[in-house]
């Protein structure tokens, strides 16, 4: 994985995409009602340190669909919360960006670190649309992106892929499936650990961890619906 090429790209191309209606921006936007004065920094420092605390190219590069209101959107990591980011037995670490006497925690990060902390060093974690989705005049609701949304970030997963340089490609729910598609990359799918899917997303994943690596990312494999 080129850490420095990956941490450029995010510098250049998403720290200062912001403006979108109804999507929050974790590593450009601030609310000041929710985050710390120094939020994005924070968020920003806490990303580009998950990106360089890799000590080995990362076998799988799992791509989620978005973050959530409880998650991302307050550490800056895919699928990780603010929580597990200040928690000294936690794999990776950060600081809290929130406003909150006690970080936030997020359930469906619970149940993703919960499987995948043993293999964080042959994983790397990203959102198909790295911005949070949210419903009008509900700044920490969550809702799917829209599509319009997905394929403005294409790109940029994109330029993730060839940066990463995993041997597979993992989708975390049907919206992340569909932007790989779109780029003409196959993958292996799995259901997303939200809405009821924890059991099928820790089998999918498990029978993933367990595969031999494919490094001609072929035919596209389904993991539980």
């Amino acid at each position: 994985m080129d850490a420095d090429a990956l941490i450029t790209l995010f510098r250049e191309r998403l720290y200062n995409d912001g403006g979108h209606p109804l999507l929050f921006n974790p590593y450009f936007d601030r609310d000041a009602d929710e985050d710390r004065e120094d939020a994005v920094p924070i968020r920003r420092a806490n990303l580009e340190a998950y990106v360089r605390e890799r000590t080995q190219p990362p076998r799988i590069l799992l791509l989620a669909e978005a973050p959530g209101p409880w998650g991302c959107r307050f550490s800056g990591v895919p699928i990780t919360s603010e929580a597990q980011l200040v928690d000294p037995d936690f794999p990776i670490s950060g600081r809290q960006s929130s406003r909150r006497d006690q970080p936030h925690a997020e359930y469906s990060a619970s149940i993703y670190w919960r499987i995948l902390a043993p293999y964080h060093e042959q994983i790397f974690t990203w959102n198909a649309v790295p911005c949070h989705p949210y419903r009008k005049n509900e700044p920490l609701s969550i809702r799917t992106p829209r599509i319009s949304e997905l394929r403005h970030f294409l790109p940029l997963v994109g330029e993730v892929v060839r940066a990463v340089g995993a041997e597979d490609l993992v989708a975390v729910g049907r919206k992340a499936e569909r932007a790989f598609h779109e780029l003409g990359l196959a993958c292996t799918y799995v259901r997303h650990p939200s809405q009821g899917g924890a059991t099928l997303f820790a089998s999918g994943i498990r029978r993933v961890l367990d595969s031999q690596p494919d490094s001609t990312h072929g035919t596209t494999r389904q993991y539980d619906e």
